[in-house]
């Protein structure tokens, strides 16, 4: 499988020694200023077109079957890219496959993931932290930190060291269709000092960032992904507003920023022109007026936000015109880099803008430890990834996550020895939170409604519920990406409405957002806010309503006129 079997070996004997060489002793930013024999030596070797060929990532599969592994292991031969950006798939399959191109490719291999909330995020068998939404919550930012650190140890035993997170923005647009859930909040000052712990814990454990989306994606209607938002705001709104999180972060020393793909008529008036590809954006403002030093990257070249308007690879070229450092997934990077030699004879670009950007991209090898090639041992990787002390800080976060909205009469009141209704609404059957507080309950009843139960279904559980003395309502949200308005029917939002009406607690495992949707919820005395349905969560929620657990969470988000941006019950 491997070149040289005794790469494996030296990685098994000193994956310690690899890791805490040195050379990471200093942060990234200070680095780059240093001299550097193996970035000079590397550099030295490398013809034009493979340094051109560094400054692009391209996309990798482990669930996509051996053609497509094949086909990237030819680029990487062929092509001398400098990187990979890893999706889907399984972690055994990942590390096997990194091993492979990390052979096949004549100098290291930076390569990344969006795991914004860990690995669980792209991989299967390894652990899904709290969204930063739900993390927003949290009062006490030690805790994101840690899960920083955590992440950065899933990273460095999967062989990567680029991790495209956190999220910067700040979401003040509900219905924002493509952030809501990735962002800490609307308060700049929570969302940049949390965004800052999260990044701290990543850079101090030696797995670079990609703090994103600059100059800020939060207040858009439209999702890049599939077409161009615009940001119509005054450079004093950016400047109050969307830029803080990303000055406080390059004061902090974030290694990477991503450059989102937004039209911004204040800072580039030019038509349909993304802020990838504006030299007045990328250079103009993160460089010269913000003193940016690190790694700039692109977002996904593939998507529609740029692709729409510049297609057949002029976006790449124009990126680095722009000033960006790394293309991240281009459509074709045999044809970038020919277009970029092109852009050079024309002297659009200059030799010097780009041996710059290469000994940038060289200097995050060598400061992630790869001046020393590193092969990742798959022997027990899942349970590697999945550390007792990982699982238990995930249940943490959770905890520390829990909301109370109005107040915790509910709580204080409740008694466990009375005739009690659990009342689950959206979940296809029964869930953590059910099977946990049932035998809490031995005078309790289950009743289930899942999110398009019948009018006469919901009619029959109203009837029956007058004769409890306590209703426990469990509002879940499903779906993969929970969404700022819950998709339940109209029978079933009325019960809700009815519910909070009657002596319940009412407990929601879903977006925040999703409260201005339910007309009527406001009215519950206690109103339990998880922020999203994970069974972290809903363990959490049980701890706090039978009182084992004191809830110490504030709300990150304004989502309706009575619940503000800092709600929440303090338990004494």
């Amino acid at each position: 499988m491997y070149k040289n079997l005794k790469h494996l070996v030296f990685f098994v004997l000193l994956v310690g020694p690899l890791i805490s060489i040195a050379q990471t002793q200093s942060s990234f930013i200070g680095s780059l200023d240093k001299p550097n024999d193996w970035v000079d030596a590397v550099f030295r070797k490398l013809s034009k077109r493979e340094r051109i060929a560094q400054l692009f990532m391209v996309r990798a599969h482990t669930d996509k079957g051996k053609a497509f592994e094949d086909s990237i292991a030819k680029l990487i031969r062929k092509e001398r890219i400098g990187g990979l950006v890893f999706f889907q798939g399984g972690p055994a399959r990942q590390a096997v496959l990194t091993n492979r191109y990390q052979s096949v490719s004549k100098v290291p291999l930076l390569i990344s993931m969006d795991a914004e909330w860990g690995l669980g995020m792209r991989l299967d068998s390894t652990i899904s932290y709290p969204y930063q939404l739900t993390l927003g919550a949290i009062q006490d930012n030690k805790l994101i930190y840690e899960m920083g650190k955590q992440v950065a140890m899933d990273f460095k035993r999967i062989g990567m060291q680029v991790n495209f997170a956190p999220v910067a923005d700040i979401n003040n647009n509900p219905k924002n269709p493509v952030i809501g859930i990735r962002s800490f909040g609307d308060n700049k000052y929570n969302v940049a000092a949390k965004v800052t712990a999260y990044m701290k814990g990543l850079q101090e454990n030696n797995v670079l960032v990609s703090v994103k989306h600059f100059p800020g994606h939060g207040d858009t209607d439209v999702d890049s992904h599939h077409d161009l938002p615009q940001l119509p705001f005054t450079r004093e709104r950016l400047d109050s507003l969307e830029l803080y999180p990303f000055r406080e972060l390059i004061k902090e020393g974030a290694s990477g920023i991503m450059v989102a793909h937004m039209n911004i008529p204040v800072l580039d008036n030019t038509p349909n022109l993304p802020s990838t590809l504006s030299r007045p954006i990328v250079t103009g403002l993160l460089k010269e007026d913000l003193g940016y030093k690190g790694i700039i990257f692109s977002d996904a070249m593939e998507m529609k936000g740029v692709a729409k308007f510049f297609p057949e690879g002029e976006s790449d070229v124009l990126g680095l015109i722009a000033g960006l450092d790394v293309i991240e997934l281009s459509g074709n990077s045999k044809r970038a880099v020919k277009l970029v030699r092109q852009a050079i004879k024309s002297k659009q670009l200059s030799w010097e803008r780009i041996n710059t950007s290469v000994r940038k991209v060289l200097m995050a090898k060598y400061w992630s430890g790869l001046s020393d090639k590193q092969f990742v041992n798959p022997e027990n990787i899942i349970a590697d990834l999945n550390r007792p002390e990982a699982r238990e800080l995930n249940q943490q976060l959770a905890d520390a996550a829990v909301t109370i909205l109005n107040s915790d009469a509910q709580i204080k009141n409740l008694d466990l020895s009375k005739k009690t209704a659990l009342v689950s609404m959206g979940a296809p059957g029964l869930t953590t939170f059910q099977n946990i507080m049932k035998p809490l309950l031995p005078n309790s009843l289950i009743f289930l409604l899942p999110k398009d139960a019948s009018d006469s279904d919901v009619n029959n559980v109203r009837a029956e519920l007058k004769a409890y003395d306590q209703i426990i309502v469990s509002i879940h949200d499903t779906r993969k990406r929970p969404g700022a308005v819950l998709d339940y029917n109209a029978g079933l939002k009325t019960l809700i409405a009815d519910l909070a009406g009657m002596n319940s607690i009412i407990t929601l495992f879903a977006n925040p957002y999703t409260i201005a949707g339910l007309p009527g919820i406001e009215r519950a005395k206690t109103l339990i806010l998880n922020y999203q349905n994970s069974d972290e969560a809903q363990r959490a929620a049980v701890k706090v309503i039978t009182a084992e657990m004191k809830a110490s969470g504030k709300l990150p988000v304004a989502v309706s006129p009575g619940f503000k941006n800092g709600a929440g019950v303090t338990q004494e």
